[in-house]
């Protein structure tokens, strides 16, 4: 059918384009040395124009290029040659012989060494006289733009601006009469019987895939992230770049295929075909300006909006997206017909200023619409709906916030709003004095930086939603890592805000570089000398690269995570099942994560480059400050060190310090943590278990002792009080019945019997709790059998004790009578 051939010709115009570009990359003879250097040579050295330079540095960039890809290719051989005369050895000593055959394969190989080595060197030579002179291009290019910058053109308020224009309009017109007849031919060309059903049918396809297309697909992705993504943040910046590039993706295909089509058909000629890839270009730049600027407002999606900003603020700035897009065309068009039809500078010039009047126009048209505030949008403050499904029906209004003036707008918007102003009025004051070049270029860059600013703040919204939602441990992988890991809700919340800011740099620095684009400069000059920074910077000795840094990264949390899985594997899987004590086995996983930390760290540091040695002379630079300045906590270290190699002292312990007892919590790198009776911690240093007395009650025996000392009067039944002490151990269900608990009398000391009661119990811990019960039971026991306690000397026996003077009674007081109430 012949209605499908348009059709074919869209869908196949990608395949079209790839299939050209396999083309191009069928493979090629391998280059030599001497072929690199005369295309190196055949480069021209002279430029006449800014234009011409970007051609220029393409060649060198690609010399360049191939000379890196030969060096690579050679370097592999080369290595392969050593590695094969280092299997015949070394040539033998003379007086002595060997096998004739390896003498000659030696000398071989050795000649096809030394061949590669200096063709390695050559290419080398090549590489760095091909980047020097790209260097020196790029610098004169620069001189160039800045010199036309600065140059000085008839002000468009002088009669001398209007009469050159009227002086060139005639030679002009020519230009224009070509670029017209051109067009006028690929028109006829298009309308002929053969071509006309193709063409208009491309067009009408490409059409509806860029706009219906376009509505479609913003439609499903709205309704697809409703459905499958989980609410938050990410989704709302996932919708926005998903909305953004299929923008871009559709209107790109959409013009790419007409090209294509076009260019099948013959349509193009020369000019008309450099305006043609013009367009596609533009068609790609105004579809990002027009999906960024539509999918930031979120106007049919008001719950959905990704920037702080109120719906009658997004309904005001609606149309601006659109007005950019128009904008854009309006000064592109001539830009482009000048730089094909190579018009005169009097023509260059009135561009330049109908450059700067519209973008200023709109500029200052989107300044007015932020500052008007209507009286009518200042209603009372309403709560913020929660995101729902896109949809007409998810238009709910937001809270009004500084538009509607109930809010107070931050200070760095209203500074930056006012220097935008004042970037205006300089722009305009330097068109009307005849700068146009730098009035058209300031207010190219501040439309760039516009475009570049919304679109980077995308990114850093993305970034940080992205780690917020994954990494954090309020997400669900993060769950999923805290119970895995055995991660710390708070690790992982510190690493989210780590590596959410660790993109917002990286994105900072392409976005400074994004904003430097038009600087005079193409994108991939500009990423040409941001890739110098792939190269390192150095410091002192040390060379710091951005890949061996992302690379010593990754080993670092990597190796910790691995770290991590294996000490929590030795805490709850194996160890448990093994005869170690728990002391033990805290040791062996402390020791195990001293000695991982170490080793990742090592790791981590030759990822970065700084190898053993390196680090061998930093800590022989640091010796001195080691031996004065960290002497305790280098003793504190290797004494917690000793603490878990020799095990005087272990976890679980109850250890007697000085005047403080308690148990041993942890042992750390530093210091050592003891519970005490009182449920406080006590930190003491390692070295004080080390240098001092330290008394260990479970050290070899984990059983408490309970000893009471009791003295008595001389005249106390002996016997009936060493059994009531007895018995009061017995009825106790903390002692111990073997050792079984003994009563012995110590002596007569100050006119006392001295009672001696000791018994045991299962830990130290036990030991105050059952000596306090069992001495309330053994008073108890005492006053229960008449024996009385010894007092201090002159004190009164307690009442009941033998001997002791009866209580007296104080009579009740005598009755009053009514009558003698006063």
């Amino acid at each position: 059918m012949r209605w499908l051939s348009p059709l074919k010709a869209l869908l196949l115009a990608v395949a079209l384009c790839s299939g050209a570009g396999a083309q191009e990359a069928a493979p090629e003879v391998a280059p030599t040395v001497a072929s690199l250097r005369s295309q190196l040579e055949a480069v021209p050295s002279q430029i006449d124009s800014s234009a011409s330079v970007r051609g220029v540095v393409e060649q060198l960039n690609a010399i360049s290029a191939a000379t890196d890809k030969f060096i690579t290719t050679r370097t592999g051989d080369l290595n392969d040659l050593n590695a094969r005369l280092g299997e015949l050895g070394n040539a033998p000593a003379a007086g002595t012989t060997e096998n004739p055959d390896i003498t000659r394969r030696r000398a071989t190989l050795t000649k096809e060494r030394n061949a590669l080595d200096a063709d390695i060197r050559l290419a080398r030579l090549v590489s760095v006289d091909a980047q020097q002179r790209a260097s020196e291009l790029l610098s004169k290019r620069r001189a160039l733009f800045e010199a036309q910058l600065t140059e000085r053109a008839p002000s468009p308020l002088g009669r001398e601006f209007w009469e050159d224009i009227g002086d060139a309009w005639a030679g002009d017109l020519a230009r224009l009469e070509r670029l017209g007849d051109e067009v006028a031919e690929g028109l006829q060309t298009a309308r002929q019987p053969g071509h006309a059903a193709p063409v208009l049918g491309t067009l009408a396809i490409a059409l509806l895939v860029a706009l219906l297309g376009n509505w479609l697909a913003e439609r499903a992705l709205a309704r697809f992230a409703a459905r499958f993504l989980p609410p938050g943040r990410l989704r709302r910046s996932l919708l926005v770049i998903a909305i953004v590039t299929t923008n871009v993706l559709l209107v790109g295909l959409a013009a790419q295929g007409v090209f294509a089509v076009l260019d099948n058909h013959g349509v193009w000629a020369t000019q008309t075909r450099k305006l043609g890839q013009s367009v596609v270009q533009s068609s790609i730049f105004i579809a990002f300006v027009v999906g960024l600027g539509r999918a930031l407002l979120s106007n049919g999606r008001p719950s959905w909006r990704l920037p702080p900003i109120t719906d009658p603020l997004a309904a005001r700035l609606a149309p601006f997206p659109w007005v950019m897009a128009l904008v854009a065309a309006v000064v592109w068009a001539p830009i482009q017909v000048n730089a094909v039809v190579e018009a005169s500078f009097a023509a260059v010039v009135a561009t330049h200023v109908m450059t700067a009047l519209l973008l200023t126009a709109m500029i200052g048209a989107m300044l007015l619409r932020l500052h008007s505030t209507p009286a009518a949008e200042a209603p009372a403050a309403e709560p913020a709906p929660k995101e729902a499904s896109p949809g007409p029906a998810a238009s709910a209004p937001t809270p009004p916030d500084s538009d509607s003036g109930a809010l107070e707008r931050p200070m760095w918007v209203g500074v930056l709003l006012a220097g935008v102003t004042l970037i205006l009025i300089a722009i305009w004051v330097l068109v009307a004095t005849g700068y146009v070049a730098m009035g058209s270029f300031l207010a190219s860059q501040l439309t760039w930086a516009g475009i570049v600013a919304a679109a980077f703040y995308v990114l850093f919204k993305f970034a940080d939603d992205l780690f917020m939602a994954v990494v954090s441990s309020r997400s669900n992988f993060g769950q999923r890592l805290q119970l895995s890991f055995g991660l710390q809700s708070r690790t992982l919340d510190q690493a989210a805000v780590v590596l959410s800011g660790l993109s917002r740099v990286i994105l900072f620095f392409y976005m400074v570089i994004a904003l430097a684009t038009p600087l005079g400069t193409s994108p991939g000059e500009v990423y040409q000398r941001s890739g110098k920074f792939g190269g390192g910077i150095k410091i002192g000795e040390i060379q710091l690269v951005p890949s061996a840094i992302i690379s010593a990264v990754a080993v670092l949390v990597i190796g910790f995570i691995a770290l991590r899985v294996v000490k929590r594997w030795l805490e709850q899987r194996f160890l448990p099942h093994t005869g170690l004590e728990p002391g033990m086995q805290s040791s062996i996983t402390t020791l195990l994560g001293y000695v991982g930390g170490i080793l990742v760290v090592a790791f981590g540091l030759s990822a970065l480059g700084i190898g053993i040695e390196r680090i061998a002379w930093v800590a022989s630079a640091l010796s001195v400050g080691i031996g004065f300045g960290l002497q305790a906590i280098v003793q504190n270290f290797i004494s917690g060190l000793i603490l878990l190699a020799e095990r005087p002292v272990k976890v679980g312990d109850w250890v007697v310090l000085g005047n403080a007892e308690g148990d041993v919590r942890r042992i750390n790198v530093r210091a050592t943590e003891i519970q005490l009776g009182d449920r406080s911690t006590m930190i003491v240093p390692n070295s004080e278990f080390i240098t001092k007395t330290v008394r260990n009650m479970t050290l070899s025996n984990a059983e408490g002792r309970v000893l009471i000392r009791l003295p008595m009067p001389l005249t106390t039944h002996a016997t009936r009080a060493r059994e009531v002490m007895l018995a009061a151990f017995a009825n106790h269900p903390g002692v111990l019945a073997s050792p079984a608990p003994a009563v012995t009398l110590e002596g007569v000391e100050v006119g006392f019997l001295i009672f001696q009661a000791v018994a045991y119990v299962q830990s130290p811990r036990l030991a105050g709790g059952v000596r306090s019960d069992v001495l309330f039971a053994m008073l108890d026991g005492l006053r229960t059998a008449d024996l009385p306690m010894a007092a201090y000397p002159g004190a009164p026996p307690y009442p009941g004790a033998p001997g002791a003077p009866a209580p007296v009674v104080a009579p009740p007081p005598p009755p009053v009578l009514p009558g003698l109430a006063s």
